[in-house]
């Protein structure tokens, strides 16, 4: 339970000081959040708890293809909010967006001989 604890703690700082950064500096708060930190953290975790690397290949070539799909949803954010449509509305369109296309991933890959 405590290493559950430290993980949330460490990943929530994460958050928080992105979204710091991103105040004062917007390209900066982009550069640090486009970061595989995420990602990194959880193989850390993943190897840490297992001492498995293969789960840990498993879990990046996941991460890369999955990757694949969330790409739209940072062209949809800007131009939607560029046109005037409201934060709300823009992210619900991102998320909807982005959802579909993961399943669309999850549909795809196994049929072309991806492993997820």
């Amino acid at each position: 339970m405590f290493l559950f604890i430290l993980k949330a703690i460490l990943s929530g700082l994460l958050v928080a000081a992105i979204s710091t950064i991103a105040k004062r500096y917007p390209g900066w708060g982009g550069l640090i959040a486009s970061l595989p930190l995420v990602s990194v953290l959880s193989m850390i975790w993943l190897y840490g708890e297992t001492g498995d690397a293969e789960s840990v290949a498993r879990l990046s070539i996941g991460a890369f293809w999955f990757f694949l799909p969330s790409i739209p949803m940072f062209l949809v954010i800007p131009a939607l909010l560029h046109r005037g449509i409201s934060f709300v509305a823009t992210m619900a369109i991102a998320c909807l967006m982005t959802i579909a296309l993961y399943a669309a991933m999850n549909w795809i890959a196994p049929k072309v001989g991806i492993i997820l």
